[in-house]
């Protein structure tokens, strides 16, 4: 029998699933069969599609928890389940750690952390009523796993997830299964606003071991993955999406060395 990733009857809920990373997680859990709500503070101009099915949007601001409680109630009423959330919502702009302030900073951890805390432990209230449980996955980045100058608040936030993980993946167990999955860089509609123009995007893809940036699909398909019976003994640890990684810097400096 051939292997197949099958989400036909699971409700899934992605967080800032409308845009970049967020809506290709939305479309490839869609092409897999599932249910997808997804949720920001304002609905995108086109909702996501794939295989001629189409997202629900619920408006939400998920640090908010009466709007969490909203987002999920508006799932669960229409389904009648909650089957897999993803944690995808977050971002930080750049700012030295020196300088910025200790607002931005909570903010920043509310955004990256408290806030999937919050909507975890709500959906988890209702994946444990279920005789199949749940999944809830957690997007995360390399900045947990390497220095991230610039974004050291967000870093530390997505570090703490992969603690989070693995200490609810103990806590929810059997259950609910928790996963990770560290993103490294995506090529987005916003790639230009990180990386430069086209030029510059193209020159920070061939540093990647596999020769370019991941698309947002690469990660919907992992998600998919991981939400999906096929990976039902994931869980309490973290999936590396990077493309190989960033090869170690002493090397570059010793062949400019050498010439």
């Amino acid at each position: 029998m051939a292997l197949k990733v099958d989400l036909s009857g699971r409700v899934a809920l992605v967080t800032g699933g409308g845009r970049g990373v967020g809506r290709g997680i939305s479309e490839s859990l869609l092409a897999a069969g599932a249910e997808v709500v997804i949720c920001g503070r304002s609905e995108p101009e086109a909702l996501p599609e794939a295989e001629g099915r189409r997202a629900h949007f619920c408006a939400a601001d998920v640090r908010e928890l009466d709007q969490i409680e909203a987002l999920c109630a508006f799932a669960e009423d229409r389904f009648g389940r909650l089957d897999v959330l993803v944690n995808n919502a977050g971002g930080a702009p750049a700012a030295e750690a020196a300088s910025a302030s200790p607002r931005f900073h909570e903010s920043i951890l509310r955004l990256n952390l408290i806030a999937p805390l919050h909507l975890s432990q709500r959906a988890n209230r209702t994946m444990q009523t279920q005789e199949e449980g749940g999944v809830v996955l957690f997007i995360t980045s390399v900045s947990a796993l390497r220095p991230s100058p610039g974004t050291a608040a967000y870093g530390a936030a997505k570090a703490a997830l992969h603690s989070l993980t693995q200490s609810l993946a103990v806590e929810w167990a059997p259950r609910v299964r928790l996963m990770s999955v560290a993103a490294g860089m995506v090529k987005t509609e916003q790639s230009e606003l990180h990386y430069g123009d086209a030029e510059g995007v193209a020159a920070v893809s061939e540093t990647v071991p596999l020769g370019r940036m991941a698309e947002p699909r690469d990660v919907g398909d992992a998600c998919a993955f991981l939400a999906s019976p096929l990976a039902s003994y994931a869980s309490g640890s973290v999936l590396l999406l990077h493309g190989g990684g960033e090869p170690p810097a002493f090397l570059s400096a010793a062949v400019n060395t050498k010439s």
